[in-house]
């Protein structure tokens, strides 16, 4: 495995590590203090409660607010807009789809976007480091990311840090090929933040947690309107958090907040404006992760504390994102929609990371199998969408149709440096060192390891929901886009284009009876390469196409929603070797890739009055073109169970389980013969919160309640361990 180097940026670090502890602090007085001073804003404030407000006459409608799942005890929605932007229920969706309400949110403490997908069926969380995080769903990477409905752009499959769930309503989650709303990237899942918005009744919250490891997070969130009439909303979300860690030496402090605006311009008319500013500062992470054999080809079996970060290596980011929206009602079927989006990301890290084994006999690792970096990088992105939305009649019979275009521009600058003198020193057994490692002084960066490039892509698209005809729906779209990249990375030309790729979009669904329907779809994706070909000619870009087959079932008195489908994924077009030119350039051939096929089921809702589930179960078979078995750190059986009750002889209590399942993974080891293998466990975390009264919540979470041993990923030929038993006890007071 070769290490990722990272960027430059003009984000410094203080060097006394002491200085960060006023960021905490501000932090938790925003927190403490959000429920009284955000109110000011505004004559109407959302602890008077001898005012009555009167929130007029406002005919304009956020597309989400029928689906907002704050407030509620639900495991499910209504509606999804992700894969077509159209309003469709889970039955008119021809796509396997998952969704993570508030509810299920704050029942486990999921408050990292990492902890929240791990409850999602079919996905699966590569912790290969401490501070960057890879996810897979159904054999391949996901790099497609929205916000609100609104594509995020990836430079790479990964994402740094732990982006902090407070901001969010709901995450949806659809797996297959999404190339219609998502453009470039993999047929993998779209993964969708969709962030709280403000409320036309006043209510606040603040919530105060401790947990295992010096864990300490807090947050508060108020929202309501700031006039008389109701016609402008506000709503501010703060987080804080200061942590240490199961693992030796590693602490974190992470500080969030959030605002957003909405005005009532006319009664069609909707203006938002909002911002999140999220930062996050660990010390002694890791960079790569621990060696999984030594040198004699046995496995290291290290303690779930062993780290192999030392006292000054850190990674700390500042992420900036902001957004305008304006919405206009046209009539009384049609709206449009017009949003565009800004994101400032910035990292400055300090790193170690170890290349080889440790000797059989001592336990040491050689300082020629040290490499030591610093790393800093800036993000910059836009992206622009317009689309309108509406109804139009045809045949009899009425239909919805999606017409819209969008823009982006990502420019990813990085830049690593390394020691000017290279490490003499050798590493002490890991599970005996304690983190003293001689600081570098001196840092140089060389021309090859620095970048700065540019990826741009525009298109159009166009989506419908079809009533075909008694009992059959059609969802058919097409998406038409323009792909142009330039720069280099770490001396690695970024050049590449794509004009005018079409990304179709086929669904069919019949209903069998009242609450069943059948349906099957056909969904692509493309992402560019940058290889040429022996004419010099840039490759194709790899085609994703996904087909889907399956049932859907309104369950448990129309309480819950159940699928069982099928499916199968291929890649085309993949760049393969074919031999080097006589000036010694690598060419390259046109060829099959992976193919992924399996089962899912899933389940989500009421499955009768006061129990709440969301469960699933995905097998894969996963090759390669040879048709071998590939990406075998992918588990092929996998099950993911959330579920809640509240007795309605005690409404007060509430009480829960999440359970995290998965077969053996392995990989072919690259240091020496045989295979690395994790033997298939099972993760139980349990919940339990009491209403104490109507404004304030008492709650404990207990995670990997049986202290399951367990490594984080076989993606690499490194890994570490998961956390050992954990938990975490919050009181929330709610207005």
């Amino acid at each position: 495995m070769q290490p990722v180097h990272q960027y430059s940026s003009v984000l410094t670090r203080n060097s006394n590590p002491e200085s960060m502890n006023p960021l905490l602090l501000s932090i938790r007085r925003a927190c403490a203090g959000a429920a009284s001073g955000f109110l000011l804003l505004g004559p109407s404030s959302v602890l008077a409660q001898d005012d009555t407000v009167d929130l007029g006459a406002v005919t304009v409608q956020a597309e989400a607010l029928s689906l907002v799942t704050e407030g509620s005890d639900d495991y499910r929605v209504a509606q999804t807009s992700t894969p077509t932007r159209l309003d469709l229920t889970p039955r008119e969706t021809p796509q396997s789809t998952s969704t993570l309400t508030r509810a299920q949110l704050d029942d486990f403490q999921l408050n990292t976007v990492n902890e929240a997908l791990e409850s999602v069926p079919g996905v699966t969380i590569e912790r290969l480091e401490t501070d960057r995080t890879y996810y897979t769903a159904r054999g391949f990477d996901i790099n497609n990311f929205q916000v609100d409905g609104l594509r995020v752009p990836m430079p790479y499959n990964n994402i740094h840090g732990d982006m902090d769930t407070a901001v969010y309503d709901r995450i949806e989650v659809v797996r297959g090929a999404t190339g219609l709303m998502s453009g470039s990237g993999n047929p993998a899942a779209t993964v969708n933040f969709v962030r709280k918005r403000p409320t036309s009744s006043p209510q606040a919250s603040v919530g105060v947690s401790a947990g295992s490891w010096n864990r300490q997070p807090v947050d508060a969130d108020v929202s309501g309107p700031l006039d008389d009439a109701g016609r402008v909303r506000g709503r501010l979300v703060a987080a804080g958090l200061q942590t240490d860690s199961y693992l030796d030496r590693l602490s974190r402090e992470r500080g969030l907040l959030y605002g957003v605006l909405e005005a009532d311009i006319t009664d069609t008319t909707r203006l938002s404006v909002g911002h999140t500013w999220q930062d996050n500062n660990t010390d002694s992470n890791m960079w790569g992760s621990l060696p999984s054999y030594d040198t004699a080809g046995n496995p290291t079996n290290y303690s779930r504390s062993t780290s192999s970060a030392p006292d000054w290596s850190y990674w700390d980011g500042e992420t900036h994102r902001s957004f305008i929206e304006l919405s206009q009602e046209l009539n009384n079927d049609w709206s449009l929609k017009t949003t565009l989006t800004h994101l400032d990301m910035l990292s400055d890290t300090q790193l170690f990371y170890i290349y080889g084994s440790p000797d059989a006999a001592s336990g040491q690792i050689d300082s020629s199998q040290l490499t030591l970096s610093q790393y800093e990088r800036h993000l910059e992105q836009w992206v622009a969408d317009v689309h309108a939305k509406g109804t139009i009649d045809a045949f009899g019979r009425s239909h919805q149709l999606v017409v819209g275009s969008d823009w982006s521009q990502s420019r990813n600058q990085q830049e690593s440096r390394y020691p000017v003198t290279s490490p003499t020193t050798p590493l002490p057994p890991l599970d005996e060192w304690n983190g003293a490692y001689p600081e570098p002084t001196e840092w140089i960066a060389y021309p090859t390891t620095v970048g700065d490039a540019t990826v741009k892509e525009r298109s159009f698209y166009t989506a419908a929901k079809l009533d075909l005809a008694d009992r059959w729906t059609g969802v058919a779209g097409t998406r038409v886009s323009w792909f142009d990249a330039y720069g280099e990375q770490y001396g690695v030309s970024q050049a590449t284009d794509a004009d005018a790729v079409v990304t179709p979009y086929v669904g069919v669904i019949y209903d069998i009876t009242p609450d069943a329907s059948l349906y099957a779809s056909y969904t692509s994706i493309f992402s560019p390469q940058t290889e040429t070909d022996i004419s010099g000619e840039y490759l194709d870009p790899i085609d994703g196409e996904a087909q889907e087959v399956g049932i859907k079932a309104d369950v448990f008195d129309m309480g819950a929603d159940a699928t069982l489908s099928a499916f199968r994924i291929t890649q085309d077009n993949v760049a393969q070797p074919n031999g080097t030119l006589p000036d010694g350039t690598a060419i390259y051939a046109e060829g099959d890739g992976i193919t992924s096929k399996g089962l899912e089921a899933t389940l989500a809702g009421e499955l009768a009055p006061g129990w709440q589930a969301n469960l699933g179960y995905t097998y894969i078979d996963i090759e390669d073109a040879d048709g071998q078995a590939a990406n075998t750190y992918i588990p092929r059986h996998m099950v993911r169970a959330s579920t809640s009750y509240r007795p309605a002889s005690l409404d007060q209590l509430k009480i829960g389980a999440r359970v995290r399942w998965q077969d053996e993974i392995e990989r072919e080891r690259d240091l020496a013969d045989g295979k690395t293998r994790q033997e298939a466990y099972t993760l139980v975390d349990l919940m339990a919160s009491y209403d104490f009264s109507e404004r304030l919540t008492g709650s404990l979470n207990i995670n990997n309640v049986t202290d399951e041993k367990y490594l984080t990923s076989l993606k690499w030929d490194q890994s570490f361990y998961g956390a050992s038993r954990h938990f975490m006890a919050n009181v929330t007071w709610r207005y």
